[in-house]
């Protein structure tokens, strides 16, 4: 199994997305919301996007695994998603404009929904 490899990836970038929320939430003395703190706000927000995107794809890379899929395939999904997800949180991390990180992890995270997807769908087809 390859997906594990990820999963545990991606469980360890939680838990530093989440230390960093807390971390924010003891410097601005903030125990619920954000208090109105763009910064708290945006620390947030990483943490959550991160948490909206990345257990549905996980489980459709998965998915493509087990319908045995290529291990480059699937690899690649996984290598493409944490890499995705370290740079959607660095860019908005450093700003709520613009940023080419958070639209490379964006695009990136994107790509890697649309393809595991995709191919699902096509595994499914009758032959």
């Amino acid at each position: 199994m390859i997906t594990p490899l990820y999963a545990g990836l991606c469980g360890i970038l939680l838990l530093a997305l989440s230390s960093r929320v807390v971390n924010a939430r003891r410097t601005h003395k903030v125990g619920f919301g954000d208090g109105g703190n763009a910064e708290l706000q945006r620390t947030i927000r990483v943490q959550a996007n991160f948490t909206e995107y990345v257990p549905l794809t996980l489980l459709l890379i998965l998915l493509t695994e087990m319908n045995g899929n290529s291990a480059a395939l699937v690899h690649s999904l996984g290598i493409t998603l944490v890499v995705s997800r370290v740079l959607h949180a660095a860019g908005l991390s450093s700003t709520s404009g613009v940023s080419t990180a958070r639209f490379l992890g964006t695009l990136g995270s994107w790509l890697t929904l649309a393809i595991a997807s995709s191919v699902l769908l096509m595994d499914s087809l009758p032959q």
